[in-house]
């Protein structure tokens, strides 16, 4: 599945592809070398060769090697897929071209013996500094796997190994089942007997092999497979570019994949850690003309050819998808910096394959995974992307479907039905392409780009059709669910924002004169701070789950206020998903998974929320710039977060609980649904993690909102019937022990010894408790209903028991 784009000399100008049941070479050859056997005696007639990079010879169910002279200690990137995975492997998050390794390799002859071996470009020293050899020795390189020399070809420019046993045996570096999945399917071996190698085929600068891995497991990850669980592996060895690529070095200010290096020959009293970024090599044709602010065209552009698998009616959507990026790369100086091909035809190029390196195709894939993926392939000396495969699985279309409809239903009519009209759908499919494409050029995901946006900004026609809904389409944005029913014209789809033209800038404009990446670093940290302080130009990563303005799906500066109009919104939809999702002589299959998709995202609806209470936002500094980088959230947006939690969290959603669409899904099981719901949502903001934040944020900014002012907001709005003498009903019951048993499980951990059974949380949490129960016991008897009378004596008896234990 990966193969390589640059050109290499001699060997371009052999025969590629070419399949034959004739030996390559069929010129006699006497014994030789000693125990060698003759060439044709090894090779027979018999064989199926294939001239590339290697020349690959496949006979009697064996593979053989035939590696030249003349590509030995050659730098090689080995990349290891799953190229078919069993139904349900890895909880289904593990597909088809999901990659398990990546390393370099070279192969080299010791004496009867070839060697391959797995070199690393991590640490690293000037070959002329004293600590290069101490480096060398401190980083000895692993011997991955090692076959004698059968024989050599005719002219003795190349030798002959076989490598079956490469891919038949498991060899821990590339095969598909690491140590958790062994652990989990109760993995006993690798049946060699149902193991094989599927085909081999060699291009001009790489090497493709599948073979199937068969493994005896006690519990594989489906019923009916048998004790066994089998993959399809494809291992890809490309040839890396001796004239290499100029790194750059990041800059955790602007978004990039990276690759982690260590300078041994830094004058600090340390080695020098840095990153270097991952990105394409693109250089102009004309360099003066590129010198005076001219578009220029880069000396090889980046061409992806579409899947010839993938429906025509889709291939202008992807097309444009691809080139949407031209626009990006225009501010870098690049003009049809990307293209987008359609397939070509035999008569075209009959070489063409998705598996040659020198191509990179979005592969449309016929698969139930709903998802869509932008890997890439890079040299980890430099950071240059090789190559890359994006990947849309079929079913993919069915999430945006429901997602569209879920989130604009209420204020657009071509929402209202499953059969979304081409127009939207294909819009759709054109942003995934160019979000993946983005991957696929360096860049991951920005989290934090929704947040720069006013959120009323987002109900404007005017401004959602000139500037989308983000500031870079690698945001998780994906419909405008903050859009209002009255709002009119608006857009309601991502689309590509002015970030995403800056990194573009930031990370592959050339810079003619810089000899070496440290020359490069002055323009860099220019570019930087020429934008600093405009939130469209910041990066977030979305990790941590600290920084309210770094959340995936989240829409807008005030994710409060974001949230209140996607529920307002939801609420107009669920009264019609009846009539939106069935049609007659059907079941209501549909109306059931878009019903169970809405309570997913009303549920991130309210985690944006939650992220507020204890959030700290993060603005990404380096010294010379004033401020500081980490700052708590406000005490008004954080009691507002709270707010809104109760109101429309931990109350009962009647809106949702439409009796008309669950008499029609299920028999049982809505209080189930609703407890769950509302127990990770409250369990999310009484993370142990958070409770420790807030502690932390009053001592030292004294003002921050306390951990005991959110007990008192969340007891009122948790508990509102016992002070209002009311009736508790089902659901509330439900949340109230979730509240009470999440206080007690903290209490459980002085007996366990974890670490938080040391911090201030456990006080808190007992404090709480009691303060609970006492008013549990004054007021419980000012309701009339015996049911609830009774749950409150069993929260009591609870809490009495945790403290009894403990």
């Amino acid at each position: 599945m990966i193969k390589k784009v640059l050109a290499i000399g001699v060997l371009a100008a052999l025969s590629v592809g070419c399949k034959t049941s004739k030996p390559v070479a069929e010129v006699p050859q006497t014994e030789k070398n000693g125990d060698l056997k003759s060439y044709n005696k090894v090779i027979t007639n018999d064989a199926i060769s294939d001239r590339g990079l290697f020349t690959t010879h496949k006979l009697d169910n064996k593979v053989f090697f035939e590696i030249p002279d003349s590509l030995f200690n050659k730098d090689m990137l080995w990349v290891s897929r799953i190229a078919k995975a069993p139904a349900g492997y890895g909880g289904g998050y593990v597909n088809a071209g999901s990659k398990v390794n990546e390393q370099v390799v070279r192969w080299n002859k010791r004496g009867k013996n070839i060697d391959v071996r797995v070199m690393s470009f991590e640490n690293q020293s000037d070959e002329e500094s004293p600590i290069y050899k101490s480096v060398k020795a401190n980083n000895f390189e692993p011997i991955l796997y090692s076959a004698a020399i059968e024989t050599t070809t005719p002219d003795s420019s190349a030798y002959v190994i076989d490598v079956t046993n490469l891919f038949e045996d498991e060899v821990a570096a590339i095969n598909a089942m690491n140590a958790s999945a062994r652990k989990k399917y109760k993995v006993k071996r690798l049946d060699k007997s149902r193991s094989y190698i599927e085909e081999v085929h060699s291009f001009p600068e790489n090497v493709e092999v599948r073979h199937v891995m068969t493994y005896d497991a006690e519990e594989p990850p489906e019923r009916g497979q048998a004790s066994t669980i089998s993959m399809l592996m494809n291992q890809s060895m490309i040839l890396l570019p001796e004239d290499k690529m100029l790194p750059r070095i990041a800059d955790h200010r602007v978004g990039w994949f990276t690759i982690g290096k260590y300078d041994y020959n830094s004058e600090a009293l340390k080695s020098d850690d840095y990153e270097i970024i991952r990105r394409w090599r693109l250089e102009p044709k004309d360099i003066e003309a590129y010198k005076r602010g001219e578009l220029v065209e880069p000396v090889k552009p980046i061409v992806y050819y579409l899947d010839p698998a993938t429906p025509k009616r889709w291939r202008p959507y992807f097309k444009k998808g691809i080139e949407d990026w031209n626009k990006a790369f225009e501010e870098a100086g690049f003009k049809n910096a990307i293209i987008a091909k359609d397939p070509p035809s035999k008569e075209e190029d009959p070489d063409f394959s998705p598996e040659d390196v020198r191509y990179s195709v979005v592969r449309y894939v016929a698969s139930t995974t709903r998802n869509a993926v932008g890997p890439s392939v890079t040299d980890p000396r430099t950071g240059e992307i090789i190559e890359s495969d994006i990947i849309w699985y079929h079913n993919h279309l069915r999430s945006y479907r429901n997602r569209f409809m879920i989130e604009a239903g209420a204020q657009n009519p071509n929402a209202r039905t499953l059969e979304t009209p081409e127009e939207e759908i294909g819009e759709m499919m054109r942003m995934v392409i160019a979000h993946e494409v983005g991957h696929a050029l360096g860049l991951p995901h920005n989290m934090k780009a929704s947040a720069a946006y006013p959120t009323d900004s987002l109900r404007s026609a005017e401004f959602t059709q000139k500037y989308g809904l983000t500031p870079s389409i690698m945001d998780y944005a994906r419909v405008n669910y903050v859009a209002q029913p009255e709002d009119k014209g608006v857009r309601y789809i991502r689309m590509m924002g002015p970030y995403d033209i800056y990194a573009i800038n930031w990370g592959y404009r050339y810079l003619p004169e810089a000899k070496s990446s440290a020359d490069e670093k002055e323009s860099l940290d220019k570019w930087i701070l020429e934008k600093a302080g405009d939130p469209i130009y910041e990066f977030g990563s979305g990790y941590g789950g600290r920084d309210p303005q770094s959340q995936r799906e989240s829409l807008g500066k005030d994710q409060v206020k974001a949230s209140e109009y996607g529920l307002a919104n939801m609420k107009k939809v669920v009264p019609n998903l009846i009539d939106w999702t069935t049609k007659d002589g059907y079941g209501y299959n549909d109306l059931e998974e878009v019903y169970g998709e809405l309570i997913s995202l009303w549920r991130g609806y309210l985690y944006h929320v939650v992220t507020n209470v204890g959030g700290v936002y993060e603005t990404r500094k380096t010294a010379d710039q004033e401020g500081v980088v980490y700052s708590p959230v406000p005490d008004d947006i954080q009691e507002k977060a709270v707010e809104f939690l109760n109101q429309n969290a931990f109350t009962t959603p009647d809106w949702l609980l439409d009796k008309e669409i669950l008499d029609r899904i299920q028999s049982t099981g809505a209080i189930e649904r609703i407890q769950k719901l509302q127990t990770r949502v409250l369990s999310y903001l009484l993370d142990e993690d958070r409770l420790l934040r807030m502690v932390e944020n009053q001592q030292l900014h004294g003002n921050s909102y306390s951990v005991l002012e959110l007990f008192d907001d969340l007891r009122n709005g948790v508990f509102t019937e016992l002070y209002r003498g009311e009736k508790v009903d089902a659901y509330r019951r439900n949340l109230q022990r979730t509240y009470v048993d999440i206080g007690i499980s903290y209490i459980k951990e002085i007996e366990n010894g974890n670490q938080v059974a040391n911090t201030d949380v456990i006080a808190l949490m007992r404090g709480e408790l009691e303060n609970l129960k006492a008013q549990i016991n004054r007021m419980q008897y000012s309701t009339s209903d015996r049911l609830s009378r009774y749950h409150y004596k069993d929260l009591i008896a609870r809490i009495e028991k945790a403290f009894s234990d403990n």
